[in-house]
């Protein structure tokens, strides 16, 4: 029996078969086409047979790859979610203490949506569905938002800028509810990112007093 190491080693980067590449590019181009329109007509505006004319491709082909809108505006998210937590959590890295931190943290989570509110606004009106929003509210990726949150309040503790019994748990969720709280002057009355800002810190420090160490 051949002992050798290199002989037991299995190619674990097997290259894709052109069949598994075209899906792959498929796949791809429904989703920059769905970005588009969702960001462009909102969720309800965008309809399947657009997607696949953007796309330059047959509905057929959209469905090959998705089982419904839901499912291809979720995989949207997801992406998005992803992107945005990476950003978010850089933003917190400048931060100088907690307060600065939540601010660039949260400034970065508008700056994100900001040119395309449309899709921000879809997601927050499908979050209020019965079936598909209970669906994106258990999508774990979502609770990471309020993981990130609680990140810094734990920092801060650890620091000694807050309390050890400032609720970080808590707080976290009330903080990151008050960001999304802000989307509606974002969406409706179309705020800029200084207004935004300048909401979201008289929040945190709302929202962080008696948390502080004395």
């Amino acid at each position: 029996m051949n002992s050798r190491p290199e002989a037991n080693l299995t190619n674990s980067a097997k290259p894709l078969t052109r069949r598994a590449l075209a899906k792959q590019n498929t796949r791809a181009r429904v989703l920059v086409a769905a970005r588009e329109l969702f960001s462009e007509k909102g969720y309800e505006g965008a309809t399947i047979r657009d997607i696949a004319n953007t796309a330059g491709m047959s509905t057929g082909a959209v469905f090959a790859n998705f089982t419904d809108k839901s499912d291809l505006f979720n995989a949207i998210l997801v992406e998005d979610f992803a992107a945005l937590q990476e950003q978010m959590r850089a933003a917190a890295d400048r931060g100088r203490g907690v307060e600065d931190a939540l601010l660039k943290l949260f400034s970065a989570g508008y700056a994100f949506y900001k040119p395309q509110m449309p899709l921000a606004r879809a997601c927050f009106a499908i979050s209020w569905s019965e079936q598909e929003g209970q669906a994106l509210r258990a999508m774990p990726i979502v609770a990471l938002f309020v993981d990130i949150v609680a990140e810094q309040l734990s920092q801060a503790v650890e620091r000694g800028e807050l309390s050890q019994e400032c609720e970080v748990r808590l707080r976290s969720q009330m903080l990151f509810d008050a960001y999304l709280s802000n989307y509606v002057q974002a969406v409706f009355s179309g705020w800029s990112l200084q207004a935004l800002g300048a909401r979201m810190r008289d929040q945190i420090r709302i929202l962080l007093s008696g948390a502080r160490r004395g």
